[in-house]
């Protein structure tokens, strides 16, 4: 590989375009229980804290109304995923809360790295996986 004279070290920001905003905060903020940043929200913009980050930058997830965000990413949005690193043993009680809160969700072992991911939709059907690394024996390093 060769050398660019920077690494990636965390996730700073996920920007995640909204149909129904209200609905959003919602799911984010009372579903998976992130913290709405201090001075964080103002008219179509709202910032989650997803952990510390790194070098004094907090991971963000930052939700958009539609409507303000057609400049920042093209109308074309190619979101697959964003993925929230938990622990292993909480999967299994956030799996457990979604069912029983009716909120459907999947499992999958990501055997070849050593992953499983724990999958559900917010409001606007966008896939959301909670991702832990599992220590289970098989799982290959």
């Amino acid at each position: 590989m060769p050398d660019r004279g920077f690494r990636i070290r965390a996730l700073g920001e996920i920007a995640v375009r909204c149909r129904d905003m209200a609905a959003m905060v919602r799911f984010y903020r009372d579903v998976l229980g992130l913290q709405v940043l201090e001075g964080g929200h103002r008219d179509g913009i709202v910032f989650f804290r997803i952990a510390e980050g790194y070098g004094g930058h907090t991971a963000v997830l930052a939700l958009f109304a539609e409507a303000d965000s057609a400049v920042a990413a093209g109308q074309g949005s190619s979101l697959h995923h964003l993925a929230l690193t938990i622990d292993r043993d909480e999967q299994d009680r956030a799996e457990a809360w979604f069912s029983e809160n009716g909120i459907a969700s999947r499992v999958e072992a990501f055997e070849w790295i050593g992953w499983r991911g724990l999958f559900i939709n917010d409001p606007d059907g966008n896939t959301v996986e909670l991702v832990a690394y599992d220590r289970s024996p098989g799982i290959e390093r």
